[in-house]
């Protein structure tokens, strides 16, 4: 799907835990998320919202099916930053 530094060390543990979990629908939603954000960034931005962290700028683009998790996301990459519950 995408090559390795795409993703932050949270962003990476946290879909690790997602993998490991029993929630199978939203580990799959999650990485249908992930792949419309490096397939179609355009789209994906279009679809997300834009919140300012102390880092700058991040895409918060929810996730289909389970709200409210999100992937927050940055545009320069793009990379995805983390996954979880947001409202």
């Amino acid at each position: 799907m995408s090559t390795e530094g795409d993703y932050s060390q949270v962003a990476d543990a946290q879909l690790d835990d997602l993998e490991q979990g029993d929630d199978t629908d939203l580990y799959n939603a999650v990485l249908d998320a992930i792949e419309l954000i490096f397939r179609a960034p355009g789209q994906a931005q279009a679809l997300s919202t834009a919140i300012t962290t102390r880092e700058g700028i991040a895409m918060r683009l929810p996730v289909a099916g389970h709200p409210p998790h999100k992937v927050f996301w940055s545009t320069a990459g793009p990379r995805i930053e983390a996954i979880f519950s947001h409202p």
